[in-house]
């Protein structure tokens, strides 16, 4: 097993202490950064597959999560900004009026783990919010979610919001939460939903890529 393999199989175990480790190894042989960090994202990306096919469950993500995080971390000051190649940026949060945050950190984890740059505004987030930091940030995507029916208004909210500011057709808007359906996305005139974090990940990958 090459080093490489080695660094996906432990990052799926969880084990962060041996991500760390086998980082560090990888550097001090010479492998280049980029290298690497492909081999925390493979490993990722098989993690976000079976999640999505039910294999492994939210604690399993989210131990994964950490030990990348541990290993990027590691990596970032020897990753040039040229070989860093973003694939979008995405402005995630939950709906106004909801404070649920587990599904939106999946969401944020796998996002990340496809190479999209997340600027994560958390819970409880304006409509106005939104649209701010999507223009400040220069965002392709806001992504939104709700996860109690009586919130799920505040998608189209945002949805509106855009229209008032004018930037409707400058990013595309995605929507999520165990109330939502493909159904209500049309209703609103939102441009995708996703039913779970993995999808959501694929589906940002190719909205940023329109």
């Amino acid at each position: 097993m090459s080093i490489l393999d080695e660094l996906s199989e432990q990052l799926q175990e969880g084990r962060a202490k041996a991500v760390k480790q086998i980082v560090e190894q990888a550097l001090a042989e010479g492998f280049p950064p980029k290298e690497i960090l492909d081999g925390l994202l493979v490993g990722m990306g098989i993690i976000g597959a079976k999640f999505k096919k039910n294999e492994v469950f939210v604690p399993e993500v989210l131990v994964a999560a950490r030990a990348m995080n541990m290993g990027v971390a590691i990596l970032k000051p020897f990753l040039s900004v040229a070989e860093v190649k973003l694939n979008g940026k995405v402005c995630l949060g939950t709906v106004q009026g909801d404070l649920h945050d587990i599904g939106k950190n999946l969401v944020k984890i796998m996002m990340e783990s496809k190479g999209l740059e997340v600027v994560d505004l958390g819970v409880d987030v304006p409509a106005e919010m939104f649209i701010k930091t999507a223009v400040e940030q220069k965002c392709q995507i806001i992504a939104c979610s709700a996860l109690l029916s009586m919130t799920m208004g505040e998608l189209k909210a945002v949805v509106d919001a855009t229209k008032r500011a004018g930037i409707r057709d400058k990013v595309k808007i995605m929507v999520g939460g165990a109330p939502v359906t493909q159904e209500f996305c049309d209703q609103i005139r939102a441009d995708c939903y996703a039913p779970d974090a993995t999808s959501a990940a694929e589906a940002a990958v190719e909205l940023c890529g329109m």
